[in-house]
């Protein structure tokens, strides 16, 4: 449909919550088709419609060993393993940086697909990181945040002097 402008970091829209969707219908199609299309764009594996400014709970994520993007509406984290991973994790809303953030190696997600149904999909990799990664955004937590101090500073500095020369 169409490609939408990303909101960039230090923007307060990335520190807040995106309400519960709860009217499918074709406006959630049309911002579903948008978020992909700005995906892809960007690009990205995922992206959530808080990312556009829209403070929604839709997720738009495509790993690049799939074929099609996955949409997930109201998705929550419902089972996470004890054991954890490391993953390089970055934005679209704050490109050219990226850093290793530790998660759940493995969770079941709960959500709701485009057409309101109850859905429910285990993760696990590179796609439960881009679960969490996204469903944080969701709750207005950025992914810096899940950085030291001491890393968040530096990485922020990175991407300051990197706006700074583009």
């Amino acid at each position: 449909m169409a490609v939408r402008s990303i909101v960039k970091f230090p923007n307060p829209l990335l520190r807040s919550v995106a309400e519960p969707v709860e009217l499918f219908d074709g406006d959630l199609q049309a911002l579903a088709s948008d978020l992909v299309d700005t995906m892809r764009a960007a690009p990205g594996i995922g992206i959530t419609a808080p990312h556009i400014g829209i403070l929604k709970r839709l997720v738009v994520i495509q790993l690049p060993s799939a074929a099609k993007p996955r949409i997930y509406v109201n998705p929550s984290v419902i089972q996470a393993s004890a054991e954890m991973i490391r993953h390089e994790e970055g934005s679209v809303s704050m490109p050219g940086v990226t850093e290793d953030i530790e998660r759940h190696a493995r969770i079941r997600v709960r959500y709701q697909d485009l057409d309101g149904n109850e859905r429910f999909e285990d993760a696990e990799g590179l796609l439960s990181v881009c679960h969490q990664h996204e469903i944080d955004q969701l709750e207005g937590l950025f992914w810096t945040h899940r950085l030291t101090r001491l890393k968040r500073d530096r990485l922020i500095k990175r991407y300051s002097k990197l706006m700074r020369t583009s």
